[in-house]
This record gives structure tokens, sequence and C-alpha cells, in this order.
């Protein structure tokens, strides 16, 4: 499991943008989405600066 701080979400849209970037780089990923903390557990068995990629072009930079 691969464990990111997303600072700029804020709210549900948040979470489903950031859900949604994720599974367009692997659609077998399982994402769980702490809004409250601020962080995002992916598994998958992409590398950890990829999807880190695909959050920040999203506009969801990881801390």
């Amino acid at each position: 499991m691969i464990e990111f701080d997303v600072q700029a979400m804020s709210c549900d849209h948040c979470v489903d943008a950031v859900t949604r970037a994720v599974k367009l780089v692997d659609p077998q990923a399982k994402v769980e989405v702490d809004l409250a903390a601020k962080k995002v557990k992916v598994e998958s068995s992409r590398d950890r600066a990829f999807i880190a990629g695909a959050l920040a072009e999203a506009g969801y930079p990881t801390a």
C-alpha cells in the first residue's frame, strides 16, 4: 500500500477526482481516501512516482 499526503483535497469532488486519476493509470488499483486527514492510500502494481505524477497532473500534487 502506497500512502500520499494530498493537501489540495477539500471536498467530495476532490475525492472523486483523485480516485479517477489513479484509476486512469491503473484501473485495478484500490484507492482509499481520507479527506479529513488529506491522505490517499493506493494498492497498485504501478510505482509510487507514476501514481504521484498522475495525481499532480490532475491538480493534486503529493507531499
